[in-house]
């Protein structure tokens, strides 16, 4: 009986295990199977959860686009820059148990000193003041960051404790000052995945910025509990995909050549503002563009002083250079007769009397021609009557003006035609009252250089995919219009030629050696925001030259306009101007291989000595071999001679001296170096002012020299023979 209870209290043992083992394996059992079905565990994703503590992700940054000029060359680009930071936290050790942290701020501070652009004093208050806030690590500001290179290493190879640099990308602009306005900057912003990308403000770098911006890229990885990567893991890797590249249709050369004659008027002048555009004709392509002021997009250093790109949003009143585009509607209708005269001076439009520019006195009867050499105000008011007020009106809409170009820019003013009332239309035909931009007279001129076809201007070449190389944009030649012929064209690139050519002309200031310019000079008023009238004074206008060169093929457009230059009262306001358009064209023309013009061979004519000789008979021996004589005295005999024993080009002057009584010879249009030496002969004391050719002179012609006296001439360009052209419109209209 007792074997069999102790058998039985055995088997109740041995189920009872049973029991607890069946209820733990079922339990195990089911818990797999829910873990393995649901793939959750208290309400949490054991997937997520592993990929969290296990699974890594780093973002793959993408590079910006690049932005070129048509060849190639870098305008705007990413580049390495860094970040300097100082760590304070003193558990910050070496693996050898060496600080890793700032142990010495004093010295920091000093040697940082040397490297950066801050002062000691301002490092070690940043230290001391982190150090006294226990932070981790402190920054230095804007001077801190955007660190070359070349310090971080220096800094690196002296090894001091706690000194750290952050590697980021920052937009770099390596040519500095090189049309900012038209190309922009970009700056760091957060995004909204916290990432921070480079985002266009201004210019090219804003209104292309979907071009211009790649797309960050990521890479998916997997580590263990020390965090080591895992080479068994899994790994996936999303590419970075960087920006497009855009190559503008600027050339670095012609663009480095605009930036320096500019930034050196600006210098010597102080104008409030001034504008430059250099455009190819046949095709409307922008190769170089500036403004002043301007900036430096890397510092932007200078932005707060002007944000518009002036040449494409601001409108403003062009002056005599309108009447290039006046000339071309009188020729192309049939009207303008170069050899025809009227009579200069004043012209009365319904009761309000337009004056030339040198207060109404004109220049008596010229022929039409000269009136546009001399910048005629009556000539092309009467020109305006010829074609008529309607028809010249079409000639204003066909050659782009009240309406924007369509250049590839945002925000382009379209300008306005001031064309109602009858002085409205007269004042229009030569420059005043209506307003343009810069770019719907490069637009106009394009007519007139390119046979009569105006082309669009555009400066985006062609924007690339740099991941692919494949072009997704291309910029292209536009035919606007054709306003008028290709035989007005040419005639107009003739007679405009002549204002710098001729001895009347007002473009004289703007001849360059070896190439024959065409072109036409303003100087617009000014409007007076404070009085709603134009401002006075020789320096309150905008003083502007539009040329092309070479004059019967042009291949170049320089468009110049610089408003209130400090000149002096021995100076023009073609002077400002020409130091910036002479350059910027000879340079431009030279450096695209343009062969200048072949100049005739002058004929030397021997000069001998000639005194005691007939002064009559030598004149006209020396005239007929091309020689400009003239006799001072009225005597026949030659008693001297301003040189000889030498030779003189055909076209120079010589003077002989007679033995009669002498008078003052009119000087007009006379160098400086011809006026001093008739002085000399005729013992005359003379007084000069200004440079460039004789235009007046204090002792009337034919006065005799009695010596009590001296002779006062004042030279300059025909523009100063007219108080110059800053004049041009102060005494316009009269009531």
């Amino acid at each position: 009986m007792k074997s069999a209870l102790k058998t039985v209290k055995k088997n109740w043992g041995a189920y009872l295990l049973f029991l607890v083992f069946g209820a733990l394996f079922f339990i195990l059992l089911t818990r797999f199977l829910t873990l393995q079905i649901t793939g959750e565990a208290e309400g949490r994703d054991l997937a997520a959860q592993a990929e969290a503590q296990y699974a890594r992700e780093r973002t793959l940054e993408a590079e910006r686009g690049k932005i070129v000029d048509r060849h190639g060359e870098v305008i705007a680009e990413d580049t390495s820059a860094y970040k300097i930071v100082a760590v304070l936290n003193e558990e910050m050790k070496t693996s050898a148990g060496d600080p890793n942290y700032v142990e010495d701020p004093e010295q920091t501070a000093e040697i940082l000193a040397e490297h950066l652009s801050i002062e000691k004093s301002e490092i070690l208050e940043t230290l001391e003041q982190g150090i006294a806030n226990e932070r981790f690590q402190v920054e230095f500001g804007p001077e801190g960051k955007d660190i070359p290179l070349e310090i971080k290493s220096a800094l690196e190879d002296l090894e001091l404790p706690g000194i750290f640099f952050l590697e980021d990308l920052k937009r770099f602009y390596p040519n500095g000052i090189f049309s900012s306005h038209l190309v922009g900057f970009a700056r760091p912003e957060e995004q909204e995945d916290g990432t921070v990308d480079a985002v266009g403000q201004m210019g090219i770098e804003k209104n292309l910025n979907k071009y211009l911006q790649g797309k960050n890229g990521k890479m998916e990885y997997e580590v263990d509990a020390r965090e080591f990567f895992l080479p068994s893991g899994e790994e996936t890797i999303q590419k970075a995909k960087d920006g497009n590249d855009v190559y503008l249709t600027l050339d670095k050369k012609v663009q480095t050549f605009l930036e320096d004659a500019m930034s050196q008027v600006a210098e010597e002048y102080s104008p409030k503002q001034m504008y430059g555009v250099v455009a190819d004709p046949k095709t409307g392509e922008i190769l170089a563009m500036s403004q002043r002021p301007t900036f430096d997009p890397d510092s932007r250093e200078g932005l707060s002083d002007n944000w518009l790109n002036q040449i494409v949003e601001s409108t403003f009143e062009p002056g005599s250079t309108f009447k290039a585009f006046s000339l071309a509607a009188a020729v192309e209708e049939g009207v303008f007769n170069p050899n025809a005269t009227y009579q200069s001076g004043t012209y009365d439009v319904l009761g309000t009397v337009i004056g030339d520019h040198n207060n109404g006195a004109g220049w008596g009867e010229i022929s039409y021609l000269e009136g546009v050499q001399r910048s005629s105000n009556v000539a092309f008011a009467k020109l305006l009557k010829s074609m008529g007020e309607e028809r010249f009106e079409s000639y204003l809409e066909a050659f782009g003006f009240g309406a924007p170009t369509g250049i590839d820019l945002p925000n382009e003013a379209g300008g306005n035609i001031l064309y109602e009332w009858p002085i409205e239309k007269v004042t229009t035909v030569f420059g005043q009252g209506t307003t343009v931009t810069p770019l719907q007279m490069i637009q106009a001129q394009t007519a007139i250089a390119n046979d009569g076809k105006m082309m669009t201007p555009y400066v985006i070449s062609k924007i690339v995919d740099s991941n692919t190389d494949k072009t997704v944009l291309e910029g292209e030649p536009e035919v606007s219009g054709e306003p008028i012929s290709a035989e007005t064209a040419a005639k107009v690139r003739e007679y405009l030629a002549t204002t710098i050519s001729s001895e009347n002309g007002t473009g004289q200031p703007f001849a360059i050696p070896g190439y024959e310019v065409s072109g036409k000079s303003g100087t617009a008023q000014i409007p007076d925001s404070s009085t709603g009238k134009y401002m006075q004074g020789r320096n309150n206008y905008l003083f502007s030259f539009m040329g092309m060169a070479p004059a019967d093929d042009p291949e170049l457009i320089v468009y110049v306009a610089i408003q209130q230059p400090s000149i002096s009262n021995s100076e023009i306001g073609s002077d400002p101007v020409s130091k910036v358009f002479n350059p910027v064209m000879l340079n431009s023309l030279k450096y695209l291989n343009i062969e200048p013009a072949q100049a005739p061979s002058a004929k030397a004519v021997a000069i001998e000595d000639y005194e005691g000789e007939n002064a009559k008979e030598i004149k006209e021996k020396l005239g007929e071999q091309g020689i400009e004589t003239v006799l001072l005295g009225n005597g026949k005999t030659v008693v001297g001679q301003s040189s000889k024993d030498t030779s003189l080009l055909a076209g120079e002057k010589f003077i002989l001296l007679t033995d009669g009584d002498l008078t003052i010879p009119d000087v007009s249009g006379w160098s400086v170096r011809d006026v001093i030496k008739m002085a000399s002969l005729a013992k005359l004391e003379v007084n000069t002012a200004g440079s460039g050719y004789a235009q007046k002179q204090s002792i009337k012609p034919d006065t005799p020299i009695s010596g009590d006296e001296p002779l006062i001439v004042s030279f300059g360009t025909n523009d100063q023979q007219q108080s110059s052209e800053a004049e041009e419109e102060e005494d316009l209209v009269q009531d």
